[in-house]
């Protein structure tokens, strides 16, 4: 949607149910993710908390009419999606979408990655003991890690971080639904008894 293009509406000239509609439109016609400041930008006084308010609404009455789908918040923004219960169906219809593989090394990076963002290449490379160029360019090419600026000082070496990407091919809301190294710990010891 070319931001360009969008007229703003006043508020006043529409009720909750309506914005409601427009942003059910919006989500339905969204490839990806839609974030609450996307939303904004389609209407004039209308806060993102109203937004927020609305969006949660939505989730509720599709949970509440038993819907096929539902509204999930994930990537830093919103999206509707089949509830789990009906993937085998829609799979069944239609070929799943390619996940983004990823090599053993590449794994191990992003993880590094993704628990010390933001992060330069040294120190990935100290982490994992060997040269890490080419799989965090990789990385970079998949849309799972990005610059993310330089670190000050000396050298002002570059820092990369994860992306929206990386969160919605891990089902993730927010970085922070990472599990902690304590859990990590126990799923390992748990894999090690069975």
């Amino acid at each position: 949607m070319n931001e360009d293009s969008i007229t703003p509406i006043q508020d006043s000239d529409l009720n909750p149910g309506e914005i409601k509609s427009i942003l059910e439109a919006v989500l339905f016609v969204a490839s990806e993710p839609t974030a609450l400041k996307q939303f904004s930008q389609l209407f004039d006084g209308i806060s993102t908390r109203k937004i927020r308010q609305l969006l949660m609404q939505l989730r509720d009455e599709y949970r509440d009419t038993n819907r096929s789908f539902q509204l999930i918040e994930i990537a830093n923004g919103f999206q509707i999606c089949t509830r789990p219960e009906y993937h085998r169906w829609v799979e069944k219809f239609h070929t799943r979408r390619v996940r983004v593989k990823l090599s053993p090394s590449a794994l191990e990076t992003l993880a590094i990655v993704a628990y010390k963002q933001p992060v330069t290449r040294t120190e990935v490379e100290e982490i994992r003991g060997v040269n890490s160029d080419s799989v965090l360019n990789s990385l970079i090419e998949k849309g799972m890690v990005r610059i993310a600026g330089r670190r000050p000082g000396p050298g002002r070496s570059l820092l990369f971080a994860t992306t929206d990407e990386f969160l919605q091919q891990f089902g993730l809301k927010e970085l922070a639904e990472l599990p902690s190294m304590e859990e990590i710990e126990q799923i390992l010891n748990q894999a090690q008894i069975e």
